[in-house]
């Protein structure tokens, strides 16, 4: 029914992602909200809409546009975190793309590690999500020259082939993530939130 309202903590459980992100998504007006005293409530109805634009089975076409560089350092609260996704398969960028933009994300993609690299170099991010199987510079290698270059950047690791071996090498590289193709909205969200500890 159109009627059912969910508080805040409903939407948390619902949606599986963390207030910071309900919070950004209501500023961007993805999701709309009520405010009723100090509360928030939100129309069941308008959610699931906006679960349903965005495909949430698997596939959200058209990748986000590229955004300017940000300042480097530590991250400021007033300033979105940026987000370099780096898979040699372009409807994964997108789809991870797009789906952090929703959450008022600034998103860079890279076709493989060393365009990843590249990028790295040239400005300061927020979090690294990387596919392990690429040609040329694999996940793990990407991982290990970030670390060298920024030994504090969180990062998240996307594979459709999660071998034992690969998952304790990325332990061992300190990995804040793990996401396993196919994923959803929901999922990629959460994922991202914990690892910036949102």
């Amino acid at each position: 029914m159109d009627d059912v309202f969910l508080t805040t903590e409903e939407v948390l459980e619902y949606l599986q992602v963390n207030l910071r992100t309900i919070y950004r998504l209501i500023k961007a007006g993805k999701i709309p909200a009520v405010r009723v005293g100090r509360q928030w409530r939100f129309r069941k109805a308008d959610i699931d809409r906006w679960l349903g634009n965005q495909g949430t089975a698997h596939v959200i076409p058209e990748p986000a546009s590229g955004h300017a560089p940000a300042a480097s350092g530590e991250r400021s609260s007033s300033r979105r975190p940026r987000v370099l996704v780096a898979d040699d398969e372009a409807s994964i960028r997108d789809l991870l793309s797009k789906t952090l933009a929703l959450a008022e994300y600034d998103v860079e993609e890279a076709p493989d590690g060393k365009a990843a690299l590249n990028l790295l170099r040239a400005s300061s991010f927020d979090l690294l999500i990387t596919d392990l199987k690429m040609p040329g510079m694999d996940g793990l290698a990407l991982i290990r020259d970030a670390r060298r270059l920024s030994p504090a950047l969180p990062v998240i690791i996307i594979t459709a082939f999660s071998t034992e071996a690969s998952a304790i090498e990325a332990v061992n590289l300190g990995v804040q993530g793990y996401l396993t193709k196919p994923f959803r909205i929901a999922r990629i969200l959460s994922t991202a939130a914990k690892a910036l500890g949102e």
